[in-house]
């Protein structure tokens, strides 16, 4: 009987501690957002937002596997307080570098857009991701993406961003295929190439 008892309070300290894990119940610093992994999604929950975030891969036969744990991910959809929305593709990585939902981009406001010249973006409550054709994505935002979308963005004689924004003295700066954009000292300088 005392083996029966020990086995079985055994087995349910290992259940526990697995469930505290699958919960997110861990020692972080953030008490307030829980992870749990139900099925095939995990749900990121704070006590403002739920973000259910979907992975989905493609294989050669053109097959879609949705929530395949641990496979490398080539869209991510997530729900949102006005619905699903997907990131795909490089735009997706780009994301998910910059930390996703959860990071300084927040969440998706609306699908990927075609920009021009066969270009394209994905707006984020933060800034947004643009990608020319050919070329990789880049984070617009801030006070330098509203003095680029001033000047036209992607449409303007700036084009495309060539670089996220990067420190400098005393401030910020982006580099776009047609000039920069500096943030200095709360002032924002457009310098189109000649």
């Amino acid at each position: 009987m005392r083996y029966f008892a020990r086995r079985t309070a055994g087995f349910t300290a290992v259940l526990a501690a697995a469930g505290l894990v699958v919960a997110g119940c861990g020692d972080d610093e953030d008490t307030g957002t829980v992870a749990t992994t139900t099925g095939w999604f995990t749900t990121i929950a704070s006590p403002t937002t739920t973000t259910a975030v979907y992975t989905t891969t493609q294989d050669n036969a053109g097959r879609t596997t949705t929530g395949t744990p641990g496979a490398a991910a080539e869209e991510t959809r997530i729900m949102t307080p006005t619905g699903e929305i997907t990131v795909s593709g490089d735009i997706y990585d780009k994301y998910t570098q910059s930390g996703g939902p959860t990071g300084p981009l927040g969440l998706p406001l609306q699908a990927e857009e075609d920009g021009p010249d066969e270009g394209e973006f994905q707006d984020f409550a933060g800034g947004t991701i643009y990608e020319a054709r050919d070329g990789e994505p880049y984070i617009v935002w801030g006070e330098i993406r509203r003095a680029w979308e001033e000047n036209g963005g992607a449409h303007g004689r700036l084009g495309y961003p060539i670089s996220d924004e990067k420190d400098i003295p005393g401030g910020k700066q982006s580099d776009f295929t047609g000039g920069t954009i500096t943030w200095v000292d709360g002032t924002i300088t457009v310098t189109p190439k000649s």
